[in-house]
């Protein structure tokens, strides 16, 4: 499903007149409906890894094949924009900590909006989206509300339903517990293992090492490979 070769990616901070190296010919495999979890300590570019999968960053050298449906086995940091658009549209879904939405938009609009992407006719986008708010303990009283003044905590199971609900996939998950409770943690689980056992392909970080227990197919460990400064 998704083969990434010698990636490599660096940094300029130019007020600094430093480059650094953050990922250095990282190469690893996720084979179709598998669940690759990556770990390593805080800078080690691990999310920086997520990101280029994404095409959020744009690495200098590598390749990251992935097998899409519509476009058989692409090159994401090849693809067009167009082509990228489609992916994160229908087949690549992206979990962050972060929440970033149009101010006036609620959050049962927010997931139903999700689905609409996908070609869901409205009545079954927002009896979908209303399932998905409830598996994640988003309370009903604020379905119709703006997230900007939701807790961290609340955002990101918001963040999380309206990545599962696509069922995309390629599911790339940054850290998706970490302001969660033990009850919002088990629930995001449940999610994960049902979509694996749809044949979801998973990419995760976690810091939870006792989340990852006998979730993850295979680990990644990001300290193999050092990272460095560019003089």
């Amino acid at each position: 499903m998704l083969t990434i070769n010698e990636l490599q990616k660096t940094f300029t901070i130019h007020h600094l007149q430093n480059t650094f190296t953050a990922l250095n010919n990282i190469s690893l495999h996720v084979k179709e409906g598998g669940f690759l979890g990556i770990v390593g300590k805080s800078g080690s570019g691990k999310s920086t890894v997520l990101k280029s999968i994404y095409r959020t960053y744009e690495p200098q050298s590598g390749e990251i094949l992935f097998h899409s449906e519509a476009f058989g086995m692409i090159d994401l940091l090849k693809a067009s924009p167009r082509q990228i658009v489609y992916l994160r549209k229908y087949e690549i879904g992206y979990v962050s900590q972060f929440l970033n939405v149009m101010p006036r938009t609620t959050a049962l609009e927010l997931v139903t909006q999700s689905l609409l992407d996908i070609g869901i006719k409205r009545h079954d986008a927002v009896t979908r989206a209303k399932e998905a708010l409830t598996h994640f303990d988003l309370e009903e009283t604020l379905w119709n509300s703006y997230p900007n003044n939701f807790s961290g905590g609340e955002k990101l199971r918001l963040n999380i339903a309206c990545a599962i609900v696509k069922q995309p996939r390629l599911l790339l998950l940054d850290e998706p517990t970490a302001s969660l409770d033990e009850t919002s943690k088990i629930k995001v689980r449940e999610s994960i293992e049902k979509l694996k056992a749809q044949g979801t392909t998973l990419v995760g970080i976690f810091h939870d090492l006792e989340f990852m227990d006998g979730l993850c197919d295979e680990i990644f460990t990001m300290e193999k490979y050092v990272k460095g400064e560019i003089a």
